[in-house]
This record gives C-alpha cells, structure tokens and sequence, in this order.
C-alpha cells in the first residue's frame, strides 16, 4: 500500500495516539471502579459498624428476640435506595433478615473467619454484598452478618463512563489524525518545495542552486547537503566535459599526423627512403596514441579502486638507478645528465610497483622540460624525508601550478614548444601519491627549473 509520507506521518500519530488514548482510558475506567467499589464497601463497613452493636448473643447462641426489634426498625422499608440485612448463626440457620428482604434472602457461603466483599443479582438488580464473621467473648465464630447495598448508582457512572469512551475514542482518533495530517502537510511543505525546485535542475542548468530555509532546522540542513551534492555534480561534469575536450585535442594531433603522412604517400610514387620517413613518422604517432590509451586506462583503474598496493621497505637508489639505465637514449638525445644524490641504505616505506611509475613521470617529466646540456638532480634529505628531483628547465607561472595535477592540463609555455606529452603523468603521479599517502609539493618559477618533492611518512 503506497501512502503519501504526510498520511503516514498520520496515521504512525493517530496509532500512537490510539494506544495511548486506550491505556489512559484503561486506567480511569479502573480508577473509577475501583473507587466506586471502594466506596460502597465503605458505605457496607460504616453499616457494619452501627448494626454489630444491635446483634446479641448468649455463649454460641445468637438471640433472635432481642435484636430483631432494633434492627427492624431501622430496615423495614423497601427505600429508593435500601440496605438489606440478614443474620446466619453457625448452623446456617436464618436468625434474622430486613423486612425490605420480603420473602427472599441473601446468598451467603460457608461461615468466614475474614471479612470478603462480593456482587451478587438480587431481584434482577446488582447488589454489592459484604459477609462479615460474628465472634463471641470468647473469640468462638457463632455466625455471620451479610449486608447488601445496591449497585445502582456505581452502576450508571461506569456505563455511562463506558459508553463516553466508546464514542469519544473513535471521534478523537479521527480528529486527531486530520489535525496531525493538517501539521504534517504545512510541516513537509518545504520539502514539498525542495522536491518541486529540483526537479527543475538538469544537466543544462546545473548550476541552479535551492534557496537556503530561513529556520536551520534540518530541512536547512537538508538544502546544505543538497547544495553540496549539486556542487560536486557540476564539477564532475564540468571535469568530465573538460576531459572529452582534452581527449579530443590530444587525439586530434596523431590522428592529423598519420592522415597527412599517409596523404602524402598516395598523392605519387616515393623512393623508398620516403616512405620509411614517413612510416616512421606514422609509427610515433600510434605510440602516442598509445600512451594516451594506457595512461587512460591506468586512470581508470585508479578511479575505480581495482589497483592493491602493499607497502615495503623500498631502495631509492636502486630504483632510480633502474629507470636512469631505461631512460639512456633520452638524456644522450637532450644532452641532460642524470645526477642522484643519495645513499645506497636509504629506503622508504611504499608500494615498488607505483613508487616507480611515480618517479619514472616525474624523471620523464624533468626530462622533457628541462635544458640542453644542463642536469636533473635526484637527492635525499635525511632530516625532512624527502626525495627531490630538479630540473632546469623553463619553469612554471606560479598561476598554473595549483592545475599541473589535474588532467591533460599543460602550461601555456609547453603547449606552444615542441614538447610532445598528453597532460595525465602528473595527474597519475597525484593519484598514486596521495594513494601511499605520500605528500607531493612543487616549487617553480618561470626560468629557473622546476623541483617536485616528495615526502615519505617515517
């Protein structure tokens, strides 16, 4: 059963009000019959009271003749509403009942040592009955005294309590529950409005935000984190537009390349060393296209969270020594030299596999950017714990720094030099990095070199 959240915000009131109503009206309907019957036994004892003097007795005999005139003087009325009276002796005998009684008597049970308090039918009236034990001077049980009030009166107060609370309890469950359907709908009516204002937020205008509620209640609260989500939307798909549009340009390059060599070799026929050029020229920018796909693919990865890592005592030196032996041909061609500056027992604690492609970017990174005939310096701080690599190239504005990070972001200064890259390096660098919680600052200004710093937790 599908109900609207403000009829069920009702009903789980109405509900609650019902079984609270119920357990109040319990207990004053017992409170009342409990005190009705209360005070007629008390009414019976206060009887008892005034009558035990009148009743006489000689040894464990009752005598008859001389209470029966005293009590009968008080008891010889059937009044609107009378007291009967009946004495038992100890043989079950009837020693003596109240004229009002005419020609009938009270119930009464084997002889008691202890007061009880019963309701019995009497005439087709309810009667509430006391029985009350009658001892001598010598303590010996010689019979009873029953004494009868009618239930009339208590009678009336508890159906008439009882049929108030049959017809109120529905009536006040019904206006209960449209009072608590009236509240709960002025209650959710800004979430009503929160509904209908962001339906109305698409794609094309995500950057609509809903008004703020003027209470900082938690529907204020509610806007908040709506707001915030909407905010982390917009980034995503301003992130993911970026990123088509940056796949798009990256590509668009090679893809260039190879249709023009490849339009080159059918316009006529080459000598053979032509077309090598060019097939070559085709061959570097399917690598490229390639590096763009793998490095894609890494992100990816990444993002998803499908890469383990395990952190172990890692050699600094050796690694570095590694990826300096890979990159021969580059520092030969750029006439760069590779200098490291640090000291065989060093190691840090982090993952071989992604520390490597961490150093091999940044390496690379250093590599491309840096100057003819000039150096890359990799050292070690013992005192901070941190690992450097220098370069001297060209530098970076400090206004682009803070972007360097994100993807296929390049510098205004590479992209107009010859520098071939795709821009996701560092943004895998960042990535992995922040995933060994290892901490990655850059200081660079414009023509005096770049340095990248690493630094490992102890």
């Amino acid at each position: 059963m599908n109900l609207r959240f403000r009829t069920r915000i009702a009903l789980f009131n109405a509900v609650a009000a019902a079984v609270t109503t119920l357990v109040v009206f319990v207990v004053v309907y017992t409170v009342v019959y409990v005190t009705a019957y209360q005070h007629l036994d008390d009414q019976i004892r206060s009887e008892k009271e005034e009558v035990i003097y009148n009743i006489h007795w000689k040894g464990d005999s009752l005598l008859p003749d001389l209470m029966s005139e005293k009590l009968e003087a008080e008891h010889r009325q059937a009044e609107v509403s009378p007291t009967f009276l009946q004495v038992v002796d100890s043989k079950h005998r009837l020693v003596f009942k109240s004229a009002n009684l005419q020609n009938d008597h009270l119930l009464f049970a084997d002889l008691l040592t202890v007061p009880v308090f019963f309701n019995i039918e009497f005439n087709g009236k309810l009667i509430r009955q006391g029985q009350f034990p009658i001892f001598n001077d010598s303590g010996q049980l010689i019979g009873q005294l029953d004494i009868g009030l009618p239930q009339a009166e208590s009678t009336l107060i508890l159906s008439n309590l009882q049929l108030t609370m049959i017809i109120a309890f529905p009536l006040m469950l019904l206006v209960f529950f449209m009072v608590t359907s009236w509240a709960a709908s002025r209650g959710i009516a800004p979430v009503q409005q929160l509904i209908k204002t962001t339906g109305k937020i698409g794609d094309k205008n995500i950057n609509t935000r809903i008004p703020l509620p003027s209470h900082k209640d938690e529907i204020y609260q509610l806007t908040c984190t709506i707001n915030e989500l909407l905010d982390r939307i917009e980034v995503s798909l301003n992130r993911e537009k970026q990123i088509t549009a940056d796949i798009s340009h990256e590509l668009r390059t090679p893809v260039t390349g190879i249709r023009g060599n490849l339009e080159v070799l059918i316009r006529k026929t080459r000598e053979p060393a032509h077309y090598e050029e060019k097939i070559r020229g085709v061959i570097g920018d399917v690598d490229s296209l390639n590096r763009i796909i793998d490095q894609m693919l890494q992100l990816s990865r990444l993002d998803a969270g499908n890469m383990t890592f395990s952190k172990t005592a890692v050699g600094l030196r050796d690694l570095i020594q590694g990826i300096k032996e890979r990159c021969n041909r580059k520092l030969e061609e750029q006439n760069i030299m590779l200098e490291v500056e640090i000291s065989p027992e060093v190691t840090v604690l982090a993952d071989k596999g992604f520390l490597e492609i961490i150093l091999e970017n940044l390496i690379s990174n250093a590599l491309k950017y840096g100057s003819s005939g000039e150096r890359v310096l990799c050292s070690w701080n013992p005192k901070e714990n941190d690992l450097s690599i220098s370069d001297n190239g060209q530098g970076i504005p400090a206004d682009q720094i803070p972007y360097i990070f994100n993807r296929f972001y390049r510098t205004d200064a590479s992209r107009s030099s010859q520098v071939q890259g795709t821009g996701l390096g560092l943004s895998i660098v960042k990535t992995l990095a922040d995933l060994q919680e290892i901490n990655i600052k850059v200081n660079s200004a414009p023509g005096s070199g770049t340095t990248f710093t690493l630094h490992f937790n102890s």
